[in-house]
This record gives structure tokens, C-alpha cells and sequence, in this order.
């Protein structure tokens, strides 16, 4: 496949206009080289006819709605589409860019079998039976509990069918990512005794409180609050930004509060002692609709007056209470947790003393915001097939607690020479070893797993760890059920399509585990009555299946106004402050924080090279990756701006280039997540910069039992 220099200008001239004309807050063209850089694997199109398919991005969980432009049936060009729900026509840098991951150079060609460390092409048939025998090898010798898989999302039909999968298998050992969803649907839960989702009203909210928030850095829905934030100024909505580093959000704010790192929940709780000790909250709902009312106010009175945190937090007692006062006399106030882009879990606590300013306010499921609703229960699965194997299996508890893959990996990590609790993983849609936190303790425990089966479309950070490959369709290729936006009320159930015949010999994810189920065959394989993945959906999602095919997606209706479940702040009532950092102050005396950037993604995919290019030279200069910090840190540790310095965790060491901010407070350090990635074939994103979850370890939350990290102990010297 070929490109020269003027088509390769055509299709990113055209691309950079589907983004000028996006709600977009950043600079695309800053690297003029963009323009003239030839990517040899991206191919030319023909003349032809030019059509348009409809279908939707899953680069993030905001999933919006595109257009794909096609010439001669080929995929030219990606466009936001135009009146779908969530976006309305923008489109992101990475949801443009999307061909390049069509054809990335390092996507799996075929099924790979690791022969001493060489990888050898097998076809199908040969890939599905060394697995389905391992499966069966585990059953009979009764460890069918050991078999694991890690997925990226427990949403939606595939998910349900690798889910499905372990369970007639006999293991309850299926985890998804962590994440800030996770986290709000565990708070919703304890909180107001609801199994829901959390939804955030931001566009018609007119006083945003933000803890951290990378509401511009690509939390929730990029696109859609992108759109929210450019018509801030037209709605009259003020934004309230805390936070220790001046993020692009921040920038963005109406102001820009410095709290130290860490401090998030008590200035939060604060802030509720103010809107409680001058009566500035909603009895009907807080004391009249709540319990534990009491014991909360008096924790938050006497132990978070603002005069008592003042010191912790470093913000001043008149400001703390010009926030109280400004957000409880607002009409639509919100205050939303979520670290970031919202990848990470973070602290339940620290969720709970955030969203108690929601409950006090009285804002919940009205207009403008904190939203609680109802995912939408479509699916209708068939009874299992359980023989005596599954039974038994699925009797033994999980080899990690809580669902959480961190759990999951420090059992393996605990286990001795001679036994492991995983004997077969399986992983989806997912990329741990890059992903998660400590992430070379967590290869170092993938490497310990006897038998690693990647389902994926890319040679990835995991992918090449593992024994078998069975390469699956990239999300232009395929149709799935998608269900909901991140973060948003816009609930949305939808089907994608494909829009690109599959390039190589790969599976749609659905077809793989349902032709694995059969080849184990026996129990396993009655559980799977569908002969594809296309009869499975349509047989699951029922009457839903009809309106999907027909339209593309259904907008499902929020919970009525009128629908406002109570409230218990009894989980608040023992609060005593979020997780610490790992680390000892004297030996580390910095912390080392993880800093979001629009123009890189941080899940399961790196980056494309077109975004890539798009990076500046504060965050990646050639293949080194900056740390930025404020000159007064520079001048105690003594490096210097744009030399080369070693930062030192409890887990880790890297190299890495000093950048200079004044905007970021003395004694933290920051570095942008994202980078690191092993590229295989692609040299575009292969080796640039380090991976920052190398030098980050998980603190496990004592509440939800995810990982709370949001930093780690630091120290810096020169190089």
C-alpha cells in the first residue's frame, strides 16, 4: 500500500477542516511537518463513487456518532455525524485520525502461536483448538476456576459473551477496567440505594464545581463537552476549576482554584460545613429526604470548618466560603469527582465528600444536574448449560475480589513458585500491561500465567506476552451494541456497523469466543446456540434488535424529574481522609502525578501517529517525554530546564527531560500518560516517551477495593 506526498496533503488538509469546523479548543496545525510526512502503509484511494456510512467511534466511551466518507467503497474520511445525540457533528482528533488504526502496521495479520519466543502464523482452526484444549485440560483436571479474562468494559453483547464464556467454563474470574464509572455506580449505590448509572448535566448546569476534572482533557464525553464549554459564556454558567497544576481546563475556568494534591475531599467537606452553618441547603431533600443527616453535619462542622482546613488545603477561609456560597446560590449547581480523563477509579470517599455538595444543593435528577438512571435493561440471555465441572468450578470464589484486574494481579503476584490462581487468561479489549498501575509488576505476573490468549487487533503491550493471538476486527471493520455515553444523561443505546471490509485474516470479537466455546464443545458449547455473532445479537437484545437495525441507535428517555431517590450520608459519617500516596516524604520527598493531554489517549489503543504529531514539545521532544515542574522545584533538586533527569518512584526509575511551568504547584511533578507504548511494526508510536503507570503503584481503596491512586512519592535528580 502506497501514499505519495499530495494525496497524503488532500486527506489531512481535509481532516483538519472536519476539526476546524468541530468545537474544538486546541491548535492542530503547530507542527507544520504533519502536512509533508508520508506514512507509507495508508493507501491511496481510486476514483469512484463517493458514499457515506453512519456509525460510531469506540476510541472512548464518549461513542460518538460518525460519518465515514468512502470512495469506491473505500474508507476516505472520518466527520462527526450530524444530529446523532451525543456529538451533533463534532468529531475529535482521534475519532478523525480513526483510518490510521484501520491500518496501523502493527495490527495482527493472523492467528500467531509464540514458539520460543518466535512468533508462528497458524490458521484458525489450529489457534481455536490449542485454546478450547486448554479450557477442556482445566476442566477435566477440576481447575476450571483458574481460567480468567480481563475486558476492557463489561457493556454491552461481546463482553456478555466472553462473561458467558467463563461462567460455562466454571469460573467467576471475568474483570473489567477500572474507571470512574465504576465508582459512581458503587457511590449511587451505597448513597441512595440505586442500581444506576451517573449522569452529569453539565450543558444546562450554570455553576460547574470541577475536583480535578479534566472536563477539557477528554473526560466523559470529549466532544459533548467541548460543545458545553463553548457555550458557557452564551448560558451565563460559570466553571470552578480545582486542581494543583494549571491543566487546560483550568485555563479554561471562570477560576482556577489551587488546592494541594490530595486535598480534594476536605476542601469539598468544607465547603458543606459553610452551606450547613449558614443554613444554605436544601432541607427538603438533605434532612427531610436523607438519613444520617445529623452525624454528617456534625462531622463536617466541627472537623471541616473552613478555619481548620485552611492549612491543608491552602486555600484561604473567604475563599472557601465565596465557593460555598457561589455554588449554593446558583439555580443549577454541579460538583463532579473524577480525576483526569476519568480512566482511573480514584477514591470512593472522595467521590462520597464531593457529591454531598450535590445532595445538599438538592440539584439530583434536575435540570442542570446530578443525574441517576436506569441502564436499560435489553438483553435476554439463555439459561447456561452447567455440567458437574462449571458447577464446581464456578463454586470457588474469584482469584481476585471486587471484579477489579488489580486484585486480580497482586494474587498472582502473592502467589508461590509452585502455584498460581490463573492458569489461563484471556484478554479483550484491553491492555493492562500499559493500562494499569505498577505496570511492569503487573507483566512481570502475565509472565507467570502458563497459557495468555490476547484477542486483539493489535501487537500491543499485552498482545506480546501472550501464547496465542487471535486477531480481531478494529472497530471500523465490525457491529456492535453500544450502550450509553460516559459520564453523560444523553443515554444512548446503539448499533455500530462496518464500514470497511476486514484487511487481514481477522474475527469479529464475537464470532472468536463464540467459535471457542463451540470447540470446547460438550456443556460449553450448548451454552452458545448461535451459529454467529450477528444471530446472537439479534436473538439478545430482543425488540430492541428491530429498532437498532432500522435506525441506528435509540435515545433512550432519563428518569422523570419527578423520580428523586433519598439520600444516606452514612458512609460519610466515618470519613478520616482519601488513601495516602506510596512512598516515604523523607526518602520521596516530591509527588509524581499522572497528567492528562487531549492529543493522547490513555486506554487500551495508543495513540495514532497523526495525533502523535500533534503533541508539543512540552510534553514529547523527539522520543523523550517531559516532566514539568515548577521552577522552585527545579532550583531545590537542582536540575535544569530542557536537561535530562531521573525520577524515582517506590516502583520505578525513568528518564526523562525537565520542563519549566509556573503553573504548577512547588513540590508536585507531572508527567503526561499515554506515551510508552510498545509500537511493534509502527516506529510512529513504538518508543516514544515512557509510560508514566511504570512509575505510579495502586493503592487499593478500603471501600470500593479499586485502585484509588492519583499519585505516588517522588524524587528527582540529575541525569
Amino acid at each position: 500500500m502506497k501514499i505519495d506526498r499530495r494525496s497524503f496533503l488532500g486527506l489531512g488538509l481535509g481532516a483538519a477542516a472536519g476539526v476546524a469546523a468541530s468545537p474544538m479548543t486546541w491548535k492542530l496545525t503547530d507542527d507544520i511537518s504533519i502536512w509533508t510526512q508520508n506514512w507509507p502503509w495508508t493507501p491511496v484511494p481510486r476514483d469512484g463513487e463517493v458514499t457515506f456510512d453512519n456509525t460510531v467511534c469506540t476510541l472512548c466511551p464518549g461513542n460518538c456518532g460518525i460519518s465515514v466518507r468512502k470512495i469506491a467503497g473505500r474508507a476516505v474520511k472520518i466527520e462527526g455525524r450530524g444530529g446523532y445525540p451525543v456529538n451533533d457533528g463534532g468529531v475529535c482528533l482521534h475519532g478523525i485520525s480513526a483510518l490510521q488504526y484501520l491500518y496501523d502496521p502493527s495490527r495482527i495479520k493472523s492467528p500467531m502461536v509464540k514458539k520460543r519466543d518466535a512468533w508462528k502464523t497458524v490458521s484458525w482452526d489450529e489457534g481455536l483448538a490449542l485454546a478450547a484444549e486448554k479450557i477442556k485440560s482445566l476442566r477435566d483436571l477440576g481447575r476450571a476456576n483458574t481460567i480468567a479474562c480481563v475486558a476492557g468494559s463489561g457493556e454491552g453483547t461481546i463482553a456478555g459473551l466472553y462473561r458467558r464464556l467463563l461462567m460455562a467454563a466454571g469460573s467467576q474470574n471475568f474483570y473489567t477496567m477500572d474507571s470512574m464509572d465504576k465508582t459512581w455506580k458503587m457511590l449511587i449505590a451505597e448513597m441512595h440505594g440505586f442500581d444506576g448509572t451517573a449522569g452529569f448535566d453539565i450543558e444546562s448546569s450554570d455553576y460547574l464545581l470541577s475536583f480535578g476534572t479534566g472536563f477539557i482533557e477528554g473526560w466523559g464525553s470529549p466532544v459533548g463537552n467541548f460543545m458545553a464549554n463553548s457555550s458557557r459564556k452564551d448560558r451565563n454558567a460559570k466553571l470552578v476549576q480545582v486542581e494543583y497544576r494549571l491543566s487546560s481546563t483550568a485555563a479554561a475556568a471562570d477560576q482556577w482554584i489551587p488546592a494541594k494534591p490530595g486535598s480534594e475531599a476536605d476542601l469539598a467537606l468544607s465547603i458543606c460545613s459553610v452551606m450547613i452553618t449558614e443554613n444554605l441547603y436544601d432541607k427538603d431533600y438533605a434532612e427531610k429526604s436523607g438519613k444520617n443527616f445529623d452525624d454528617f453535619a456534625k462531622l463536617v462542622t466541627e472537623k471541616y470548618a473552613p478555619e481548620l482546613i485552611t492549612r491543608t488545603t491552602g486555600i484561604d477561609v473567604p475563599k472557601i466560603k465565596s465557593l460555598a456560597a457561589g455554588f449554593a446560590r446558583a439555580k443549577a449547581p454541579l460538583a463532579i469527582a473524577g480525576r483526569g480523563r476519568g480512566d482511573a477509579a480514584g477514591s470512593m470517599m472522595e467521590f462520597a465528600a464531593v457529591h454531598a455538595l450535590n445532595c445538599l444543593a438538592g440539584n439530583i435528577n434536575k435540570k442542570g444536574g446530578f443525574w441517576m438512571t436506569k441502564d436499560a435493561d435489553t438483553m435476554i440471555w439463555p439459561s447456561l448449560v452447567m455440567d458437574d465441572a462449571a458447577a464446581k468450578g464456578y463454586a470457588k470464589a474469584a482469584a481476585g475480589p471486587g471484579g477489579s484486574p488489580d486484585r486480580l494481579f497482586d494474587a498472582l503476584t502473592s502467589a508461590g513458585e509452585d502455584e498460581t490462581p490463573v492458569e489461563m487468561l484471556m484478554v479483550y479489549n484491553a491492555n493492562p500491561c500499559h493500562t494499569l498501575h505498577d505496570a511492569g509488576t503487573v507483566r512481570s505476573a502475565i509472565e507467570k500465567i502458563p497459557f495468555v490468549v490476547s484477542f486483539s487487533p493489535y501487537m500491543d503491550d499485552t498482545a506480546r506476552l501472550a501464547d496465542l493471538v487471535l486477531p480481531t476486527h478494529m472497530f471500523l471493520e465490525m457491529g456492535e451494541d453500544i450502550h450509553g455515553c460516559a459520564s453523560s444523561v444523553k443515554k444512548v443505546t446503539a448499533l455500530s456497523k462496518p464500514v470497511a471490509g476486514p484487511l487481514f485474516d481477522t474475527r469479529h470479537p464475537g464470532d472468536a469466543v463464540i467459535m471457542l466455546a463451540k470447540a470446547v464443545d460438550g456443556s460449553v458449547r450448548a451454552s452458545f446456540p448461535w451459529e454467529s455473532y450477528e444471530v446472537a445479537i439479534s436473538e439478545v437484545m430482543g425488540d430492541t434488535w428491530d429498532i437498532l437495525a432500522k435506525d441506528g441507535y435509540i435515545k433512550c428517555a432519563s428518569q422523570p424529574p419527578a423520580f428523586r431517590p433519598g439520600v444516606d450520608f452514612k458512609l460519610l459519617v466515618g470519613y478520616d481522609g482519601p488513601p495516602a500516596p506510596l512512598g516515604d516524604k523523607k526518602k520521596f520527598p516530591l509527588i509524581l502525578v499522572e497528567m492528562d493531554h487531549m492529543r493522547l489517549t490513555s486506554g487500551a489503543v495508543a495513540s495514532s501517529p497523526f495525533a502523535v504529531k500533534t503533541v508539543p514539545d512540552t510534553i514529547l521532544k523527539d522520543n523523550d517525554i517531559l516532566v514539568e515542574m515548577n521552577p522552585e522545584t527545579a532550583r531545590q533538586t537542582g536540575v535544569s530546564p530542557g536537561r535530562m533527569a531521573v525520577v524515582e518512584t517506590p516502583v520505578g526509575s525513568a528518564r526523562v527531560k525537565v520542563n519549566i511551568f509556573d503553573g504548577i504547584m512547588p513540590g508536585v511533578i507531572a508527567m503526561p500518560g499515554g506515551l510508552g507504548h510498545f509500537g511493534g511494526d509502527n516506529r510512529y508510536i513504538g518508543g516514544k516517551g515512557v509510560n508514566v503507570n511504570e512509575l505510579i503503584g495502586p493503592v487499593i481503596d478500603p471501600v470500593s477495593g479499586l485502585d484509588a491512586a492519583w499519585g505516588i512519592r517522588a524524587r528527582i535528580s540529575r541525569a
